[in-house]
């Protein structure tokens, strides 16, 4: 049944609206404002997936310089279509991609989909020691919608 979704890198694809309305309730990007979600998909690869009828139902990113590094984000499925596989597929072809080849690393956070990942090859970070981050937990509350 997996066949009946279409997967898209094409930028015109994505549906903008439906991709924030999600983000929006996730728990990595609650309440962004929907032109950041444009921002960041204007600089990122994106992948669509989209039911037969032509809603987009799962959506991913790459945020990457096409030569060393790949940070993929913003990975989902709408309730409705999980357990069919897509939020693999749009993985898979994010990994396959012909500008992402050769890259010396790739990196995510998650709290909850680390099976999914684990059965794609990533692995947990052994030595976090030399990562840092600037975070900022709340930079989304009380934003322009």
């Amino acid at each position: 049944m997996t066949g009946s979704w279409r997967l898209s890198f094409d930028p015109a694809d994505m549906q903008v609206d439906a991709i924030h309305a999600f983000l929006a309730q996730s728990y990595w990007a609650e309440n962004i404002a929907r032109g950041i979600v444009e921002r960041a998909i204007a600089g990122s690869l994106c992948v669509g997936a989209f039911a037969p009828a032509g809603e987009q139902v799962g959506f991913a990113r790459v945020v990457t310089d096409r030569a060393t590094f790949a940070y993929l984000a913003d990975v989902y499925v709408l309730e409705a279509h999980r357990g069919h596989g897509l939020a693999a597929r749009m993985v898979t072809a994010l990994h396959d991609h012909p500008e992402l080849q050769g890259l010396r690393r790739w990196m995510l956070a998650t709290s909850d989909a680390h099976g999914l990942y684990s059965a794609l090859g990533w692995t947990a970070i052994e030595d976090s020691t030399p990562f840092m981050q600037r975070h900022f937990p709340d930079v989304y509350r009380g934003a322009a919608q």
